[in-house]
């Protein structure tokens, strides 16, 4: 080889190996000396995630202890979103919100105003500009992904948690002491009860690798075959949770007159289906206005009268955020528009159900 050309490659190396270690530095210097002490005791799992646990004596619950960081596009996000608005813990747990897009040249961000982006938020703890920021801040050697939801811990500057559903049961119990002696309701709401756990993790087992994530393995297949494959998938598992509730025409919830983590699950998904889901991720076969009447009307019913699902639900977001954010699925970054409206009205027929199907369950409660 010639000794020129042994030179340069040299000098690449030399330039490559020096830009790996400032990059290297450069993390390490988003955290001060103070946050590094406070480093977790546990580094994040294999797959990039935290799986601490609110209630074990590193992390006992307590009023404003503890900030969520969400997206209001991201349907895992968005569970935990409408776990902490169910359970009314707004005072207890502040929480950020990142913009929908950009998503390249460093990740989710959030906005340096709250007018900036309407709906995102600033970054109430940090002004961080970046949310790979608050990662670095917990561990500054982190290589995972960046993801939302992240319950952070105020007290000890770290991560607590950034898995959705292990949030989303934290959260179910884990601050029903600090909720008024008098909102019973909030107090007693289990999305994960006792007597349901076994169902509910069945219906989770097949649910979310096959609707919750299949969506995206559909949306994202690189081959004709995978795609196709996966679609099928999707519309196979809505066939099955249609005809469920198809079985049992009285019930409210997915498993009966008692809302659950399976209809927290399940509304986070089939609220972006139509919207964004059918066109975005050339989900075709079927939409769940015209094609599924008993989801539909459950959809309906999550959206217009459980109070608090329709104030997280943030269409602007969710459509913004998918249109531009994969270039390689619609590169040109067009938002469609429509459909139209986004959720259909709640209309005297199924208000006449929904009257009808109260009934039946405080008759069978009656005889308990």
């Amino acid at each position: 080889m010639p000794s020129r050309l042994v030179g340069l490659l040299r000098s690449k190396l030399f330039l490559a190996s020096a830009l790996a270690v400032l990059l290297a530095i450069a993390r390490h210097l988003q955290s001060s000396p103070s946050e590094a002490s406070n480093m977790p005791d546990h580094p994040p799992t294999n797959d990039g995630s935290w799986r601490h646990q609110l209630g074990s004596p590193d992390f006992p619950p307590e009023p404003d202890r503890y900030h969520l960081y969400v997206g209001l596009f991201c349907p895992f996000a968005h569970r935990v979103l409408l776990t902490r608005e169910l359970k009314g813990l707004q005072r207890f747990l502040p929480v950020s919100i990142v913009k929908p897009y950009p998503k390249e040249g460093g990740g989710w961000r959030f906005p340096a105003t709250d007018e900036e982006h309407p709906g995102s938020t600033v970054d109430h703890l940090f002004q961080s500009k970046f949310l790979h920021d608050l990662y670095f801040k917990s561990d500054s050697t982190y290589q995972g992904k960046y993801s939302v939801p992240v319950l952070w811990d105020k007290k000890t500057n770290q991560i607590v948690n950034n898995e959705s559903e292990d949030i989303m049961r934290m959260l179910n119990t884990a601050f029903n002491d600090f909720l008024p002696s008098n909102d019973t309701a909030r107090r007693e709401l289990d999305f994960y009860p006792s007597d349901l756990r076994p169902l509910i993790d069945e219906i989770s087992s097949w649910m979310m690798p096959n609707l919750n994530s299949g969506v995206y393995r559909a949306g994202f297949a690189e081959t004709q075959e995978s795609y196709e494959e996966n679609c099928r998938i999707v519309f196979a598992t809505l066939d099955r949770l249609e005809t469920r509730l198809s079985n049992q025409p009285r019930n409210i919830y997915m498993l009966g007159s008692r809302i659950t983590e399976i209809d927290l699950k399940l509304y986070t998904t089939l609220v972006r289906f139509d919207a964004i889901y059918q066109q975005h991720f050339k989900l075709m076969m079927g939409s769940i206005r015209h094609n599924y009447p008993h989801l539909h009307r459950w959809l309906k019913h999550m959206y217009w009268k459980v109070v608090g699902v329709k104030e997280t639900t943030d269409f602007k977001h969710i459509k913004e955020n998918y249109s531009k954010s994969h270039a390689d699925v619609n590169p040109k970054a067009i938002t469609p528009l429509g459909p139209d409206p986004n959720i259909e009205d709640w209309t005297e027929e199924d208000e006449q159900w929904r009257r009808e199907a109260e009934r039946d369950s405080e008759g069978l409660r009656g005889h308990m």
